[in-house]
């Protein structure tokens, strides 16, 4: 059953919806961890500039995160970590490349992407960012610019909005006791880990508002993504860490849920709430309908 399902109504799309999270919880571990450490290690492999930036000076931001996440895990997770000479080890895995970044450790550590967000003249900023399971964007492209360019593309939370203004207060008022959490939910046409997308890609997309997703068998092909995000500040450097966890589940997944019927009917109804610039930054433009009809059709037979 999926982990977490926040088109059942318990969150709207297209908000901020923070809300408090307790430390023991933070970081989640489950049984596709060892599936996750295996991308992470061939993306770092094969494309280290697409996955991982950093500004010169946020090392020691980096090494407050690696700390952070090494206490946590042999605090809340200890059967499965261990502390050595070289550091914090989960039992069973290759130890890590003493020479990496400490962001790059802290990351092969556990299932989540790490950004570190940084306040500056422009305000909050992506200085250092590992990020091997992207929704949809392109770290490279969103390395080094403020939030508010960085959510230029979302409708209504680019510059100048009123949620713009919002995240900013939010992130400044963040207090390292009591960090935050929220979800947000997309689909894709395969159940690939790493789902990139360039600013002009998102553009070329919306425009051609062709179809993703196959006729035949569509419930089969359409995966569910679900972001759990957490916001962190950074107690030293009062920094922010983002932390980023990729849940995918196949859309007939929720046909053998208990709670099938409404499960898919709110998301049916989220779907078919969206407006047209919503759809295009999704990319639902031309499946809504079909993906809609999928759901009501689950949401029937459950």
């Amino acid at each position: 059953m999926p982990a977490y399902t926040p088109y059942d109504g318990s969150t709207k799309p297209f908000t901020i919806g923070l809300k408090p999270l307790a430390l023991p919880g933070w970081i989640e571990i489950d049984r596709h961890f060892d599936a996750y450490l295996a991308e992470k290690k061939r993306l770092y492999a094969s494309i280290p500039d697409k996955v991982f930036v950093a500004e010169e000076d946020t090392r020691d931001a980096q090494a407050e995160v690696l700390g952070l996440v090494e206490d946590h895990l042999l605090d809340h997770h200890g059967p499965d970590y261990r502390r050595t000479d070289g550091g914090v080890e989960r039992l069973g895995s290759d130890p890590t490349d003493a020479d990496a970044s400490p962001l790059v450790r802290a990351s092969l550590l556990i299932q989540e992407d790490l950004i570190v967000m940084r306040k500056g003249e422009d305000g909050w900023r992506l200085a250092a960012g590992s990020l091997c399971f992207p929704s949809s964007w392109s770290l490279r492209e969103k390395f080094g610019r403020p939030l508010q360019d960085i959510h230029d593309p979302v409708p209504d939370f680019g510059p100048g909005t009123r949620m713009a203004t919002l995240i900013d207060r939010m992130f400044d008022n963040l207090q390292a006791a009591q960090p935050v959490e929220r979800f947000n939910w997309s689909i894709q046409a395969n159940p690939d880990l790493y789902h990139p997308l360039s600013e002009n890609q998102r553009i070329d997309r919306a425009s051609a508002r062709s179809a993703r997703f196959a006729n035949e068998k569509l419930a089969a092909n359409a995966f569910i993504r679900v972001e759990r995000q957490t916001l962190r500040k950074l107690p030293l450097s009062r920094d922010i860490l983002f932390t980023i966890r990729i849940y995918l589940d196949p859309l007939e997944v929720l046909a053998r849920d208990p709670d099938a019927a409404r499960l898919a009917g709110s998301f049916a109804g989220q779907l078919n709430a969206l407006d047209e610039a919503q759809l295009d930054y999704k990319g639902l433009t031309a499946d809504r309908d079909r993906l809609v009809a999928a759901l009501e059709r689950i949401a029937k037979a459950g």
